[in-house]
């Protein structure tokens, strides 16, 4: 009796160590698949319909500025797809940094902005920030850049 117990208990280890190495192979370990959610096309959807997102520039320079200085641009951009743009969310690297975006889609050949406001208190010399723009564009994820140089009073 003690033989075939010990035999069954063998035998679940092995195959519950089979299990774990063919369900597991290391490259995927804690990751999950965005890909259905942040693509604008379905996986179904064969349609070459799509919201492009065309922005006027990518990055802008602000040149010097005065420490405690606030500054905003604003990044104008078109639709050049052939559906609505839809503007889900856009964030920063640095809590100075805010974009505000039009929360409402945009048609086709239609334009808008995200205006940037940077606030450089308490930051000096050479600055560059991105914000991140999550669309149903494809890429879905476009990136804005700023840059500036900011002045402490007794240098500016």
């Amino acid at each position: 009796m003690k033989n075939v117990l010990n035999f069954k208990y063998l035998m679940f280890a092995a195959v519950m160590a089979v299990f774990a190495l063919t369900a597991c192979d290391g490259k995927n370990e804690g990751k999950l698949s965005t890909d259905l959610v942040t693509s604008p096309k379905s996986a179904s959807e064969t349609s070459e319909k799509q919201a492009v997102i065309k922005f006027d520039k990518e990055e802008h320079n602000f040149g010097t500025l005065l420490q405690g200085e606030v500054v905003t641009y604003s990044f104008h951009f078109t639709n050049t797809g052939n559906m609505p743009l839809i503007i889900s969310d856009v964030s920063s690297s640095c809590g100075c940094t805010v974009g505000d975006f039009p929360r409402e889609p945009i048609a086709p050949g239609k334009d808008g902005a995200i205006k940037v406001t940077y606030d450089s208190k308490g930051h000096h010399g050479v600055q560059s920030r991105h914000l991140t723009v999550m669309s149903n564009t494809n890429p879905a994820k476009n990136i804005l850049r700023i840059k500036g140089t900011v002045q402490t009073p007794d240098q500016y």
